[in-house]
């Protein structure tokens, strides 16, 4: 008999209580146990008092329960069922079916330290073999920003399947290892197992994170060919993965390609228009979406209002923004209050800004203080920067974070102030903190080269530095001055450019120069913020040498044409 609700379920129970057989008691249970512990229409609380009630201790109702509980919004009592089972000589012995979801709760807990005492125990149990509870391993590892330990399972097995390679995939792609989860795609396809949906979103994940375009194409064909692109998460990825490396026209034409679209896929493609700088594009998208009856969700706003901050649209970002509540009945949450804050602060409105977040009625986080102090330092306000620096504390709201460091650090020396500058280090070095490295990448035949600022490691460093030297010539040429107030060291000058001519994506821009004939793109994507000189070089290179470049760095994108960029030098 399939059980439908609770009630049913009790009085199921208690035509069972009447058996006078202990053995007959349990195994009839087991259905309606089943429907209270996972069932939407159960009860966990009823289920947990089934499993206590029990005279014979059964495996499979307390596998069960810890199951149910790993689902749970707060799956710390799967954990305390587990503590409660190691503790009663009466319990059951855990086995390869309790691990998986122990494991799960520690990966949703973000308890690695949990799930390695779980390790541990398995290891001692011999269950470290298994395939589902190496899975799980490589789950827990991954998802708690440890993909080094996940790697060290995933190396140990013998009997991978499509979920291991997947879970280890992601694994990298989460913990910012992009080129290594495409070197595991690709040993994937070479070892002859078969991707999936969810392998496919992961590495489209790992291409739009390296600006890897030529990857992102190649994982298409397999899409096509296995004809595995069918699910909408798939068509959004593909939009995202292209859109975030720099090849709006694909992802418009995977896009316009798509036949039943939902708000995912026409979110990736308005947020991608509006990190490209094709604001009205984006905007027009967006009022495309409504005409054919879908409403936008949080993440369809943040785009919108992306847009109009990244054009500097004050009255429309508002109209916007005013919107959401009283037109879509959403929310404003602590993204869309950042990309007003930026707007304003962006266009000069400090006061307006700082008035918008002081008025919020949420909790603004360090982020939002973060976006108004630089703003201030940009627009020559360095003694607002200053003030709300001693304001807020940002040391204190943001202590283990290295990027209030960092900007403080910047602030004080852009008014000249290098010894409160040296302090910010020092409480770095005694923290342990440390700023992370400018770096940027290229794709050239279908490799990733990845450059960090003065690198001299490449293969090809000799004749990339020999391009730098013709390309500084021809700058010369053109009447370029290096900025040297973006070096913010107490240097002298000489040292100072001497910096700024080995700025990452310089290195990569020369070496795509070396490789790429005059006519093509050059794609780079920057992990930090381009610098006003870079921006500057940028421009000249791509009107001097006839080749469009297009950079992508922690801000937006920027089309480098002729001369001329994009975001019309308001980013």
């Amino acid at each position: 008999m399939e059980i439908t609700s609770l009630s049913q379920a009790m009085q199921l129970h208690a035509q069972i209580l009447k058996s006078p057989d202990p053995k007959k008691q349990t195994r009839n249970l087991t259905p309606l146990f089943t429907f209270a512990a996972l069932s939407p229409a159960g009860d966990l609380t009823y289920a947990h008092l089934i499993l206590n009630s029990l005279s014979t201790q059964n495996s499979f109702f307390h596998n069960t329960m810890i199951r149910a509980y790993s689902q749970t919004p707060d799956p710390t009592q799967a954990l305390h069922l587990f503590l409660s089972m190691l503790c009663q000589p009466t319990s059951p012995r855990p086995d390869k079916f309790t691990y998986p979801f122990l494991l799960k709760s520690c990966a949703r807990l973000k308890q690695p330290r949990v799930g390695k005492q779980l390790h541990g125990l398995i290891y001692k149990s011999g269950l470290e073999s298994d395939r589902y509870v190496s899975n799980g391993l490589i789950h827990m590892y991954s998802s708690c920003g440890k993909s080094g330990r996940a790697y060290k399972v995933f190396g140990k097995m013998r009997d991978r399947d499509v979920v291991s390679w997947t879970s280890m995939i992601d694994g990298f792609v989460d913990d910012d290892r992009a080129l290594e989860a495409i070197r595991l795609f690709e040993e994937m396809v070479e070892d002859g197992v078969e991707p999936n949906e969810a392998t496919v979103v992961s590495v489209l994940r790992a291409c739009a994170d390296a600006g890897a375009v030529g990857m992102g194409r190649r994982v298409q064909g397999v899409i096509e060919e296995r004809k595995i692109g069918l699910e909408a998460n798939v068509r959004t990825a593909l939009i995202d993965m292209y859109a975030k490396c720099g090849s709006i026209g694909s992802a418009r034409k995977v896009f316009d390609g798509i036949v039943n679209k939902d708000v995912f896929a026409w979110t990736a493609m308005i947020s991608g228009l509006a990190n490209h700088g094709l604001c009205e594009e984006a905007v027009t998208l967006f009022d495309q979406m409504e005409s054919f009856g879908l409403r936008p969700d949080e993440r369809t706003m943040t785009a919108v209002l992306s847009a109009c901050r990244n054009a500097g649209w004050f009255s429309e970002g508002f109209a916007y923004f005013n919107s959401m509540w009283c037109k879509y009945g959403i929310k404003p949450t602590i993204q869309h209050y950042g990309c007003m804050v930026d707007l304003l602060a962006r266009t000069g409105h400090l006061d307006e800004a700082e008035e918008f977040i002081r008025k919020m009625p949420i909790e603004p986080d360090v982020v939002l203080w973060r976006t108004l102090i630089w703003a201030s330092k940009v627009h020559g306000d360095i003694d607002r920067s200053e003030q709300l620096m001693k304001d807020r504390g940002l040391l204190k709201m943001d202590s283990d974070d290295c990027g209030s460091y960092v900007l403080l650090g910047n602030v004080y020396a852009s008014a000249g102030k290098w010894h409160d500058k040296a302090k910010m280090r020092e409480l770095m070095n005694q923290k342990g903190l440390s700023k992370p490295p400018g770096c940027s990448r290229i794709e050239v035949d279908g490799l990733v080269h990845e450059f960090a600022a003065g690198d001299s490691g490449h293969i090809e460093a000799e004749k990339i530095y020999a391009k730098l030297d013709e390309v500084e010539e021809r700058l010369k040429a053109e009447g370029y001055h290096p900025k040297l107030s973006e070096v913010l060291l107490e240097i002298d000058n000489k040292e100072k450019a001497f910096q700024l001519r080995h700025h990452s994506e310089k290195l990569a821009v020369a070496f795509g120069l070396i490789k790429t004939s005059p006519g093509t793109e050059i794609r780079i994507v920057k992990n930090l913020r381009s610098c006003e000189d870079c921006h500057s070089v940028l421009k000249l290179i791509s009107k001097i040498y006839q080749q469009d470049i297009i950079v992508r760095d922690r801000i937006r994108f920027h089309h480098f044409i002729n001369g001329d960029c994009s975001c019309k030098d308001y980013w």
